[in-house]
């Protein structure tokens, strides 16, 4: 299972999620929503962009939750989460809501991998701020929904 926002996806997500997939019989990706943050798109839309660049993926489904991660590993039976860290910052970070996971859900298991290369600066916070400043940002989100990000970006 791969939590996130995906607010909006990236290629630095795909790449997760491709990498999770070769090592998983199925993998759930799950649109998650962000309290502390305000979304460009709503969960229904990130649900439906994320479909549509996993859609080469036979062994990725989409869905979206609001509540806790760990309440949602323990309705769905789900046991392991698969997070990307870019840096030792995200490790410190993703290490400590891990364990606050467990505590929640002690049959949760947290695999942490570090971004695949050309990945680690890639974040859906650095493309939507380049885009707000006229950038392009083709080359940072999947080809399968760029057109969808770049109209609600662009604006």
């Amino acid at each position: 299972m791969i939590p996130g926002s995906f607010d909006p996806v990236t290629r630095g997500h795909m790449d997760l999620i491709r990498r999770a997939a070769t090592l998983f019989d199925q993998v759930t990706v799950v649109v998650m929503v962000n309290i502390h943050k305000q979304g460009s798109f709503s969960p229904e839309e990130r649900v439906d962009l994320l479909r549509k660049a996993c859609k080469f993926e036979p062994n990725v489904r989409v869905e979206s939750w609001q509540g806790l991660l760990s309440e949602y590993m323990w309705e769905k039976e789900e046991r392991t989460v698969v997070r990307g860290v870019r840096n030792g910052t995200e490790f410190d970070s993703e290490t400590a809501a891990a364990q606050a996971n467990r505590m929640l859900n002690p049959k949760m298991e947290t695999l942490l991998m570090p971004a695949g290369e050309g990945y680690q600066w890639i974040s859906s916070s650095a493309v939507k701020e380049i885009a707000a400043f006229g950038g392009d940002i083709r080359e940072f989100i999947p080809r399968e929904c760029a057109e969808e990000i770049l109209a609600r970006l662009s604006k």
